[in-house]
């Protein structure tokens, strides 16, 4: 804000530099007179100094927006440590206290091919190939 003061003030004082220079020079009949030049280079002059005033006013809630922004950001990402922080709490105990079980499947071949009971009818052959015709 002290920057735009200042430039302000370096606005106002052009504005009277070129008031005196119009008073040596002097002006011809069809131009403003330098009273009119002065007070329409202060008014540009007041009009620079409220839009720079109104950007700096948008600066100002814009770097608010993205600070409040970061501070979401941030809380976000502090829970997300905390979450993956219990999960892997939780990973490791279950990893710990569980007991390993390992499951082993084993074929039996010999059981499949002779029937325990002879009086059973016989497999019914899926996966083995049919047995060959009889030859006379």
């Amino acid at each position: 804000m002290e920057g735009l003061m200042r430039k302000s003030s370096k606005l106002v004082g052009l504005a009277g530099a070129v008031l005196a220079l119009s008073l040596l020079a002097g002006c011809s009949s069809n131009e403003p007179g330098p009273e009119q030049r002065a007070v329409n280079a202060a008014n540009q002059a007041d009009q620079a100094a409220a839009r720079a005033d109104a950007a700096a006013q948008k600066s100002a809630a814009a770097a608010a927006q993205a600070q409040a922004a970061a501070s979401r950001v941030e809380q976000a990402a502090s829970d997300a440590k905390a979450a993956a922080d219990r999960a892997e709490a939780i990973a490791s105990k279950t990893m710990s206290g569980a007991p390993h079980m390992v499951h082993h499947h084993h074929h039996h071949a010999a059981a499949a091919a002779a029937p325990s009971d002879a009086g059973a009818p016989a497999d019914s052959g899926a996966g083995a190939p049919p047995p060959a015709p009889a030859t006379p």
